[in-house]
């Protein structure tokens, strides 16, 4: 079993409650963790047996720029994405983070993850 983290994937999207979110945008990082057999690859150096991480950004990618109010239903969306094409993940986490987030304080980020 081995694991294939994305880390850091910076995105600026449209994403939040406030009408003004969805018109000015912010800055979010995505991270996703896949647990998966890779011992095929491992023996044949061949890309087509493993999870591609190149196709796993482009998921994540398509799903950020779908506006949307909730990073919630941003990350469920992701999940849904990756996990259907990749029916061979085991387990699977995105962790979404909106940096600056308009609370009324200062705020770093604020981070959502789930888990499938």
């Amino acid at each position: 079993m081995g694991k294939i983290i994305l880390e850091g994937m910076e995105f600026f999207a449209y994403h939040g409650c406030f009408h003004e979110e969805q018109i000015i945008g912010t800055r979010f990082v995505v991270e996703v963790e896949l647990e998966v057999d890779t011992t095929k690859a491992e023996a044949s150096d061949h890309l087509e047996d493993t999870v591609n991480y190149q196709s796993v950004y482009g998921l994540v990618r398509h799903e950020m720029e779908q506006k949307s109010q909730l990073i919630e239903h941003v990350g469920r969306r992701i999940l849904d994405a990756i996990s259907h094409t990749f029916p061979q993940i085991n387990s699977l986490q995105v962790t979404i983070s909106k940096v600056n987030p308009p609370i009324g304080g200062k705020v770093k980020q604020v981070t959502c993850v789930l888990t499938r």
